[in-house]
């Protein structure tokens, strides 16, 4: 007799051994899958949800393209009814639908609580008349698909307990996922906001990706870019952004007028920076158009900013919702303004915010923490900076905010007392963190939409004595930084481009946090990545893409760590692979036993110069003689700040001062430079509106770079001591960071003083 053939859901649960709650969910996703439409799919798994969740009912309201509402649809005898609510607090399903936020309400009768989530929320009372039944406890749960809601998925009243547990939230969060890919398929939503041209042959695949890198590189938007380069029309444009974002397209129309009421008091530099503006509207409902409809944190920005009674979203291009605010045309707006001045003068708005100013109306904490928030992230962009600091001070005090600019800490704003909380519990919901936790440290990451390209900025909260500080590191992706420009000594762009050719072995960066390692890696992966080499990374976090890399982010939570990464990657036929830290033995040795296996590795490592990385290697454990076979070599950097090409002048240096750069470079070694007291002319900082009156402008790298000659490797191999490694290495030509920071003051990058900033003699 023949074994009757298994479904492949039940082949695929045998094969993983999955819990009888995750083959549950699988039979549901396959009855989904397999059913003509949606409503099928409900009618066939409804009771087998009911039994997952132990809820005594279950709803479900499916949101249109062209209708502002949701709507539920239930039948009544032999009559199938309508239900909508609208995008609004006006029910909990109108509210899940406009925030994407999952609830698990306990009572939903318990005003006052209800009234914490939102003030005008309310439970809709409609559906309980239509069904005869008495709603209590719900869990409400958006139905996402790459972030826009199709509908909103509900259990009402669990038959065991007064509640829903944490896990039911869990569940029913997968439920609705399922429920949304199938209303996806039946609405042929494509994945990419101009997918849909591609699919039309308005444009290939080849040209969309050229021109995404164009747009990234000249800070414009691929639609503008497709309506100048393609003569596209801006229509056949907006019904590719209706497939992907499912709500209506608004092209612009000289006609409209954004309703005063509603941008009065809002910073029109702000809406530019977040492309969005209201196009119509009253306190009942306001019509938004945006630039992205499915950025939930913008749509809460708005909810707050706003304050209308419902809204409804529609998809504009960003080219024409700044003409809406005023801009003629890219780079200049109607006043004339060009847009390097429009970016400074956000730096007005946010010192108007420092004086208290509100958004709506004096007193709205939420609304003005958001103002603050966004346009310290806005100016701190504009200006170059790393790290952004939000210090609380003294009672009585105002917080200070700072950004690190090249290195360097600059003040850039007071915050009034009476705001700073509100801005950290802004920050925390805008990084997923626990607003109510403040005794202990939380991180984690914000995607922030600005104008022409999104930022990533990592959230780091710790508790002072004078309340919760917070530090945001921008993590802005970029393009690698092209070899060449790396500002490598000759002897080292040399060696470097020697080494990187060998077909397997270890080359390390090394330095502390924030001395370039990941740019110089990159810029070496750029000089070998070509169609005939594989090239894998791992890394923490994926800052800088380029084509032709596989790029994996690391994420420690769920056990994906640099050491279980680099094991797939042995399995994934790789030539060359970027590790992004050798923090630990496991990991350096796997990258060890790959380079001796036929592997070109790439890492770094946090220490102070080339030769302690060795020794600092060897104390992790590591085999002296199979190290010494895999190095290539080590070049340890540091970035230093140069002196601002606007406004250096320059000087001869007195004697002294030449002598001391003489001393430091080694007497020994200083003729290879080539350059005598009479003819050396260093410049001197001055100040300029351009680099803040500071006299320096930008960064550059200094070098360390030893080879891993027969010599070094006897070296490493008998576990000889740093200084013994350094004097070899010295003589055989690397030079150390003061001397090649010397080398780069006699060529007019930087000055004395910035380079004892990083390196001592």
């Amino acid at each position: 007799m023949q074994a009757a053939s298994k479904s492949p859901a039940q082949v695929k649960n045998q094969a993983t051994k999955a819990s009888p709650l995750k083959i549950k969910l699988n039979t549901i996703s396959e009855k989904f899958q397999i059913a003509e439409n949606f409503e099928d799919g409900w009618i066939n798994t409804e009771k087998d949800i009911q039994a997952i969740l132990h809820a005594e009912n279950l709803r479900y309201y499916k949101h249109t393209i062209y209708q502002r509402e949701i709507v539920a649809k239930i039948k009544v005898d032999s009559d199938t009814k309508e239900v909508r609510h609208l995008l609004s607090p006006a029910s909990l399903a109108g509210y899940t639908a406009l925030t994407l936020q999952p609830f698990n309400i306990k009572d939903v009768r318990d005003d006052p609580a209800m009234a914490a989530l939102n003030p005008q929320l309310k439970f809709n009372k409609v559906y309980d008349n239509l069904c005869g039944v008495s709603t209590r406890s719900v869990i409400s749960v958006p139905m996402l698909q790459d972030n826009a809601v199709l509908g909103v998925f509900q259990a009402v009243n669990p038959v065991k307990g007064d509640e829903f547990t944490n896990q039911d939230v869990t569940v029913s969060r997968a439920l609705a996922g399922v429920m949304a890919r199938k209303i996806r398929s039946e609405l042929n939503m494509t994945k990419g906001p101009f997918d849909y041209l591609v699919a039309q042959g308005s444009l290939t695949e080849e040209k969309l990706k050229e021109l995404k890198q164009k747009a990234r590189e000249e800070k414009t938007w691929v639609s503008q870019l497709i309506r100048t380069e393609l003569g596209i029309d801006p229509e056949e444009i907006g019904h590719s952004l209706e497939k992907y974002y499912q709500v209506p397209f608004v092209k612009y129309d000289p006609s409209i007028t954004p309703p005063e009421a509603f941008i009065k008091g809002v910073s029109k530099y702000y809406l530019k920076s977040r492309l969005w503006v209201p196009i119509s509207g009253d306190p009942d409902k306001v019509v938004v158009l945006m630039s992205d409809p499915k950025d939930k944190n913008k749509i809460m920005e708005i909810q707050q900013l706003l304050n209308a009674h419902s809204y409804e979203f529609k998809v504009g291009l960003p080219e024409d919702i700044l003409v809406y605010l005023g801009k003629d045309a890219p780079g200049q707006d109607k006043t004339g303004k060009k847009e390097s001045e429009v970016k400074k003068s956000l730096a007005k708005t946010t010192s108007l915010l420092a004086e208290g100013a509100t958004i709506r109306k004096d007193g709205d904490d939420t609304a003005t923490a958001i103002q603050y928030v966004n346009n310290i992230i806005i100016e701190a962009e504009n200006i170059g900076a790393s790290d952004i600091h939000i210090e609380p001070s003294q009672p009585n005090s105002p917080a200070v905010v700072r950004a690190r600019i090249d290195g360097a800490c600059r003040q850039i704003l007071e915050i009034p007392e009476s705001k700073i909380k509100p801005v950290v519990s802004r920050i925390k919901i805008m990084a997923g963190l626990d607003i109510a936790e403040k005794r202990k440290p939380q991180d984690g990451k914000v995607k922030f939409q600005l104008a022409d390209k999104e930022l990533e900025l990592r959230v780091a909260t710790l508790p002072t004595v004078n309340g919760e500080s917070v530090v945001l590191r921008l993590l802005a992706a970029s393009g690698a930084l092209p070899f060449d420009k790396l500002n490598l000594s000759s002897r080292n762009e040399a060696e470097i481009d020697r080494l990187i050719m060998f077909p397997h072995g270890i080359f390390l960066v090394v330095g502390p946090t924030g001395s370039g390692k990941t740019t110089t890696l990159h810029a070496v992966l750029g000089r070998i990545n070509t169609p005939e080499r594989k090239i894998w990374t791992a890394e923490d976090p994926v800052e800088i893409t380029q084509p032709g890399l596989q790029q994996v982010q690391v994420i420690h939570k769920i056990g994906l760590d640099f050491a279980s990464v680099m094991r797939s990657f042995l399995r994934a036929d790789p030539d060359v692979i970027l590790i992004g830290e050798m923090r630990d033995f496991e990991t350096a040795n796997i990258g060890v036993e790959s380079s001796l296996t036929g592997h070109l590795v790439f890492s770094t490592l946090h220490t102070n110069s080339a030769p302690e990385t060795v020794v600092r290697l060897l104390d992790l454990g590591l085999d002296s003689f199979n190290f010494s076979d895999a190095l290539l070599g080590i070049l340890a950097q540091r970035l230093v700040r140069t002196l601002c090409s606007n406004c250096k002048e320059p000087y001869k240096p007195t004697a002294e001062e030449y002598e001391r750069l003489v001393g430091i470079y080694s007497p020994e070694y200083f003729p290879e430079l080539g350059v005598s007291q009479s003819d050396v002319v260093l410049p001197k900082p001055m100040g300029c509106p351009e680099c803040g009156n500071t006299g320096y402008l930008g960064r550059t790298g200094i070098h360390e770079l030893l080879v891993a000659s027969e010599n070094i490797k006897r070296l490493i191999s008998k576990k000889a001591a740093v200084e013994e490694i350094r004097n070899t290495a010295v003589e055989e030509g690397m030079r150390t960071l003061i001397q090649d920071g010397a080398a780069k003051i006699l060529k007019g990058d930087t000055d004395l003083k910035q380079l004892h900033r990083v390196a001592a003699e």
